[in-house]
């Protein structure tokens, strides 16, 4: 072969070394740029399933279990849709039910922010702020509430107790009043007015109202035992155990008795024995 040719042989094959792509030969043990970086990347992780909220039967099923429970449900429920209602009033009840109610207090407000024209949210807000002793922070949402629902009495039962521990009595007097006129036969209703008559010092027209509301069906337990209360500060003490005996165990009773032997007759003490529940 002449030097010529060999020339060109070389420059051809310096040319395609050049502009062959950029691949690893067969037998190359190096694997090529992009492989390697795919390679050293670790997998990216699945994609978390979406949260799905509980079904209408899960959400029935939970009201059977203990608060601690139902809390844990319903705040879970709540962090899925914050803008659920339900979610929101059943946490706050949840947490009030445990004892605690600023936190109960903290749940119905997020739920407020959501839904701020729901009158459960807003009746909810008012008890948390009444269970914790603080009505005076209980009486907008209540008032906005009746304001939206005029005719449902829950509104002015929970402005009634929240006007008394603001001490605001004439008004507590009214709202107590107006419950009463929308639910004549609720017992709630009438026995709150009775505690209300009892705590400034009217405990006979405090009994009047307990028998009415203790003859009425489904009349809560507490009914029955702020009757006892009532007939033991008018000093009729027998009567009065026989009363507590019905729905209580033997200790408590006992509890409750030696109270009443050593307390006094004062304004507001019906309320430091058995307190009737705020409507629910």
């Amino acid at each position: 072969m002449s030097m010529c040719r060999m020339s060109a042989l070389a420059a051809t094959a310096l040319a395609l070394v050049v502009t062959a792509p950029a691949t690893a030969a067969p037998w190359s043990k190096k694997a090529p740029a992009a492989d390697a970086a795919a390679l050293a990347a670790p997998a990216a992780p699945p994609a978390p399933a979406p949260r799905v909220k509980a079904s209408a039967q899960q959400r029935a099923e939970i009201g059977r279990m203990d608060p601690l429970a139902r809390a844990a449900f319903w705040a879970r429920e709540a962090e899925i849709d914050p803008g659920d209602a339900e979610a929101g009033v059943q946490l706050s009840r949840a947490l009030r039910a445990m004892g605690k109610y600023d936190d109960a207090v903290q749940a119905a407000d997020r739920a407020r922010v959501a839904r701020p024209a729901d009158v459960e949210v807003l009746l909810e807000l008012a008890r948390a702020h009444v269970g914790r002793g603080q009505g005076f922070y209980a009486i907008e949402p209540g008032r906005e509430a009746q304001r939206l629902a005029p005719r449902d009495w829950r509104a002015p039962a929970l402005l009634a107790v929240a006007y008394e521990q603001a001490k605001r009595d004439e008004e507590a007097l009214a709202a107590h009043r107006q419950a009463l006129a929308l639910a004549p036969e609720n017992p709630a209703v009438i026995g709150n007015l009775a505690l209300y008559y009892a705590g400034h010092g009217d405990t006979r027209e405090a009994e009047t109202l307990l028998r009415q509301a203790a003859a009425k069906p489904g009349a809560p337990i507490a009914v029955r035992q702020n009757l006892a209360l009532v007939l033991g500060l008018q000093g009729r003490l027998d009567e009065a155990e026989r009363l507590a005996r019905h729905d209580l165990p033997p200790e408590m009773v006992e509890n409750n008795m030696a109270w009443l032997r050593s307390a006094k007759a004062a304004p507001g003490a019906s309320r430091r024995w058995a307190d009737m529940k705020g409507p629910e």
